[in-house]
């Protein structure tokens, strides 16, 4: 079976869209997928539980398919949604020096995709 991750990094709404829509359609196509929120996405940690978000309803659709990985401690830290995300019960992703290392998952056999 495939196994991708995908690291999102960009913090606009309409560039996460295609990573939950991606991950999602990877997922119904029999590939193994998870997302990593990393950098500046994770300032959009609270658009993706307001119902008025253009996010929300991939967002939870995701979140119910187990796809999301986890945070970037480091960078949700930076961006203020750090706790905000532990009350969210996201995981915490901090193995490369307080960072979402990619190491770990292309050690399990990830193929690693930046957007």
């Amino acid at each position: 079976m495939k196994k991708v991750v995908i690291f999102a990094f960009r913090g606009e709404s309409m560039c996460f869209i295609h990573v939950l829509l991606n991950a999602i359609d990877m997922k119904e196509k029999n590939m193994e997928v998870k997302v990593v929120l990393e950098g500046e996405s994770t300032k959009i940690i609270p658009e993706l539980f307001s119902e008025k978000s253009t996010l929300y309803n991939l967002f939870q659709k995701a979140w119910e398919m187990d796809l999301i990985a986890g945070i970037c401690k480091a960078c949700a830290q930076k961006m203020g949604t750090l706790e905000l995300a532990k009350q969210k019960n996201f995981t915490i992703l901090e193995d490369m020096y307080g960072h979402a290392g990619m190491a770990s998952f292309i050690k399990e056999g990830y193929e690693v995709i930046t957007l």
